[in-house]
């Protein structure tokens, strides 16, 4: 019995790292791999310890369950292609057809052709050719896979978050105007979510925040997102005195640091800062809070479920596009061990002789 008090000793050891790390900084992508390896570990332990018990009566029920809830994931998995395409069908009808809300489209086919590709490469191309060209994308994609799935943790770990009533400042991020100057149901629910806070916290602690309603004006707007939200805001239930436009940000960096110069103009020591968005998107918008000193946590307003798809693959190419040279850099390492992959495939004593000629270079230095 004393691997499972090693397996639990090891469970908390890697939850007190998370919980360390996530309390220390939310927006930190490697809280979901510590979370990952707590959980994962968590549940094995929890395995062996029933099965330790040597308690039919428990063991076969729960086994039974731990069946049945892996083949669901297998099914769900084997038919991913076409759960992309059902969503990209219900995206189509009730969204616009541009290319970011097409992402499930675009992968549910890649998904159905890639064993097309497949064997076009095996039966086409030389061995080497082959290899490379099978292994070098399978390699991307689990990379690309580990660090989604990373991705969705911490964005699922972030929607905890329960603010106190003692806030200063609410700021809603714009999402863009429909019919010129009208707001959309997507920013209304931002705003709703908002005015709701600021109501409660009204009620609660009799303590009025600033809201900050920051967009400014598209191309195809005749007023600023800002001045627009204001005006709902203020229809919707917010004092006039504590709505607040800010009516010159493009995007959600600028959304932080604008909002950040009117906050720090009101000369408030230490003030107390929420910021609302979507929740699919609070965890990037945290990101782009802290890189611009701005203390806040964010609040995420509901998403229509057929929506959460192409939005969360949005915010997840957006978070990698941050760190793209890292990336990169692992990229060509995952193409380097495929190309020596495939070398030891097709012709096993070149690498071996490669070897030699490398021995033999450093031995004549």
């Amino acid at each position: 019995m004393g691997y499972l008090k090693f397996g639990w000793l090891f469970c908390l050891i890697w939850l007190v790292i998370f919980l360390f790390g996530y309390l220390r900084d939310r927006t930190k992508l490697r809280n979901g791999i510590w979370f990952s390896i707590f959980f994962y570990s968590f549940w094995i332990d929890l395995g062996l310890t029933i099965i330790a018990t040597n308690n039919d009566k428990l063991i076969y029920p729960i086994g039974l369950l731990f069946i049945f809830f892996l083949f669901c994931i297998g099914i769900a998995f084997a038919l991913q292609a076409f759960l992309l395409l059902w969503n990209a069908a219900i995206v189509w009808r009730r969204e616009s057809h541009s290319p970011a809300n097409m992402l499930t489209l675009y992968l549910g086919i890649i998904i159905l052709l890639m064993p097309f590709a497949e064997r076009l490469i095996v039966h086409h191309l030389p061995l080497f050719w082959s290899n490379l060209l099978i292994t070098f994308p399978v390699l991307c994609i689990a990379y690309a896979a580990f660090w989604f799935y990373n991705y969705l943790t911490v964005l699922v770990l972030y929607q905890f978050y329960w603010p106190r009533y003692n806030k200063d400042f609410i700021i809603v991020l714009g999402a863009g105007l429909m019919n010129d100057d009208q707001v959309t149901p997507l920013l209304s629910q931002r705003i709703d979510r908002g005015i709701k806070f600021y109501q409660k916290q009204l009620k609660k602690k009799n303590k009025r925040a600033k809201m900050i309603l920051s967009g400014g004006q598209g191309g195809d707007e005749t007023v600023p997102e800002g001045e627009a939200m204001r005006k709902y805001a203020v229809a919707h239930g917010a004092n006039p005195n504590d709505a607040i436009a800010e009516a010159e940000s493009k995007t959600t960096l600028q959304n932080m640091q604008y909002s950040k110069r009117i906050i720090d103009s009101l000369k408030i020591d230490k003030p107390k800062t929420i910021f609302v968005t979507n929740n699919y998107h609070t965890f990037r918008a945290a990101m782009f809070a802290k890189t611009v000193g701005l203390k806040a946590s964010g609040l995420g307003s509901r998403t229509a479920r057929f929506f959460l798809p192409n939005a969360v693959m949005r915010e997840y190419i957006a978070v990698v596009n941050r760190q793209r040279k890292v990336h990169l850099v692992m990229i060509i390492g995952l193409f380097l061990l495929a190309l020596l992959f495939s070398l030891l495939e097709a012709e096993p004593g070149s690498v071996g002789h490669m070897l030699q000629v490398f021995q033999q270079f450093i031995d004549h230095l």
